[in-house]
């Protein structure tokens, strides 16, 4: 083997990596909103789990990114431990099916059909890649543009595994060579090289399709094959160790019942394999083995191990509590987890499970602060500014974790989200503010000994209905992405600012009447504020959620000027309003 040969091993070991990452990448985000769906099912029925991991890694052509995705799903508290005893177990199964596509390489035969499809004919290669070029000139951006460039990137992967095989073929020839696989005959040598491999590239698919580019040489026997492959997918859970650095206890765990399923598999198939051959002396374990050979060695260890252990998936869940025991200190869930940006899909579904959790805690803390207007109790008071504290945590965590998140390839729908969610957190942070600027006000009433007019109070009381209303619509247009009902926010914001105006009228008029005082002035003014720029903040919000889902742009001025303008509709749910909180 010269250095030419040499040289082409190197240049179709680097194709086969980068069109496995490419082909990969752009398969995680065409999943986009599916795989989000698809993972939102979880039960505890591990069945259903196995099945969706298997799923998942079919479709998005990594198991590894699928385990690392399980780990910090459970280390953010959104899938349980038993949960992820059958996604991994699905996801080990899952990645086999890259095998079967790289072995595509090494059919052999005469007919014209299996000339076809052999990659060094070049024929289906040329048309897959002519129709992901298309694909992606086409299509700047979106699902169709993400399949494309998958297209390309799995063209790219079978150069690289053509590249490499030619380039290894002479090495069969090689008494050097021939020497060194007499070495692998021993197969804790075997799983040794194979862990070893997968450690380096960081891939079991890509480790075992380089062991069937060697097949080439027609010097790689069964007998040295199954070892190697079996150490592949023990080396596959050095990614999801790493992934658990930093994780919460069930985190940790969920990544050692990767560990675990795969070193526990590869013990027990090894021992009933050798058992097996010991009685009935195995003929092909001497023969050469193929590309499919090594795609069905793969897949059969893979569906073996789940057979072997899938009935003890119990004690596999208890091991890794014994591995990682619980502890007397109480540990925080971390909701925005750092491992789920590689898919960020997930990372966006996860964003926006905490701002909902963030939007009710300030939405909470209004309506509790309205409340002590005129009944104040000091262990609500502290609760709010407990919220308002909270809410502030929210907003930072989530703004850097959705900036994180705009840094990843995503599709052009997932990017809209992130826009959406940057800008209502901001919203939703502000309406935390303004109720510890009432509470404040409620307080100023009680240590002052206030007392409003029993008119000066029915009007409060109804502002305080007209702003907890338009609260509720705001969030259940949040929560639900409900266009309709975001609608009826606006017209209820412009109902809430004719009532501001109007109580102030009323005041200055008791004031010249001698009803009311200037101190009562000062609060009154204060709490009319606040509950106004709370309702331009839901009118923020609603208007954000029609602007995103609507348009797909984010043009607030021209949306309000637009709602504004006189629609039937508008005027409808204006009068609606009016009537309904008429001073």
């Amino acid at each position: 083997m010269d250095i030419f040969d040499i040289l082409a091993l190197i240049c179709g070991l680097s194709l086969f990596l980068f069109g496995m990452n490419v082909m990969s990448d752009s398969l995680k985000k065409s999943a986009g909103n599916k795989l989000k769906v698809t993972l939102g099912k979880m039960t505890s029925n591990k069945l259903k789990g196995f099945l969706l991991g298997l799923a998942v890694t079919a479709v998005i052509q990594s198991s590894g990114a699928t385990t690392v995705m399980v780990v910090g799903l459970v280390n953010s508290g959104t899938m349980t431990l038993s949960q992820a005893v059958g996604v991994i177990m699905g996801a080990n199964v899952g990645t086999a099916v890259t095998s079967w596509l790289t072995g595509l390489s090494g059919i052999g035969g005469t007919s014209y059909l299996l000339q076809f499809i052999k990659p060094s004919e070049a024929s289906w290669l040329s048309i897959l890649a002519v129709i992901g070029i298309f694909m992606i000139l086409l299509s700047k951006r979106g699902r169709k543009r993400d399949i494309g460039t998958a297209f390309l990137g799995f063209v790219v992967l079978m150069i690289g595994m053509e590249t490499m095989s030619e380039a290894v073929s002479e090495l069969g020839k090689s008494a050097e060579f021939q020497s060194v696989l007499t070495a692998f005959e021993n197969p804790l040598l075997g799983i040794l090289v194979g862990i070893a491999l997968t450690a380096i590239v960081q891939s079991s698919s890509a480790s075992i399709g380089i062991l069937q580019s060697m097949t080439a040489t027609g010097s790689i026997t069964y007998g040295m094959a199954m070892p190697i492959i079996m150490g592949a997918n023990i080396g596959a859970c050095v990614t999801t160790l790493i992934s658990s650095i930093g994780a919460n206890k069930n985190g940790k765990r969920a990544a050692l019942i990767h560990l675990y399923f795969n070193l526990i598999g590869v013990a027990a198939v090894l021992i009933l394999f050798y058992i097996l051959n010991g009685i009935f002396k195995f003929t092909f374990v001497g023969t050469a083995i193929g590309t499919m050979g090594v795609a069905a060695v793969h897949t059969l260890f893979k569906v073996v191990s789940v057979a072997l252990i899938a009935p003890f998936s119990k004690q596999l869940e208890h091991l890794a509590y014994i591995s990682v025991k619980d502890g007397e200190e109480t540990e925080k869930t971390n909701m925005l987890d750092e491992r789920l940006l590689k898919s960020p899909t997930i990372a966006i579904q996860r964003a926006d499970d905490v701002a909902r959790i963030m939007a009710d805690t300030s939405f909470t803390s209004i309506k509790r602060a309205l409340g002590l207007l005129f009944a104040y109790d000091k262990k609500t008071a502290d609760a709010v500014r407990d919220s308002e504290a909270q809410a502030d945590v929210y907003e930072d965590a989530l703004g850097s974790y959705l900036v994180k998140i705009s840094s990843e390839n995503m599709t052009e729908k997932d990017s809209r989200e992130v826009t959406k969610l940057l800008h209502l957190i901001g919203d939703f942070e502000r309406i935390s503010d303004h109720a510890v600027n009432i509470v404040e006000s409620a307080e100023e009433i009680t240590d002052n000994k206030v007392d409003f007019s029993a008119e000066a109070r029915h009007e409060m009381d109804v502002l305080s209905g007209a702003v907890c209303e338009i609260l509720d619509l705001s969030l259940k247009a949040f929560y639900d992405n409900d266009l309709e009902t975001a609608a009826l926010v606006e017209p209820l914001e412009q109902t809430v600012d004719y009532l501001r105006d109007t109580i102030k009228s009323n005041h200055i008029r008791r004031l010249q009447n001698n009803e009311c005082t200037i101190e009562h002035g000062f609060v009154l003014a204060d709490i009319l504020t606040n509950c106004e720029r709370v309702a331009d903040h839901c009118s923020n919000i609603a208007g954000c959620v029609i602007e995103i889902s609507k348009y797909d742009a984010l043009n607030m001025h021209e949306y309000l000027n637009n709602i504004k303008s006189g629609e039937r509709k508008f005027n409808e749910n204006y009068r609606k309003y009016m009537k309904k909180y008429a001073l």
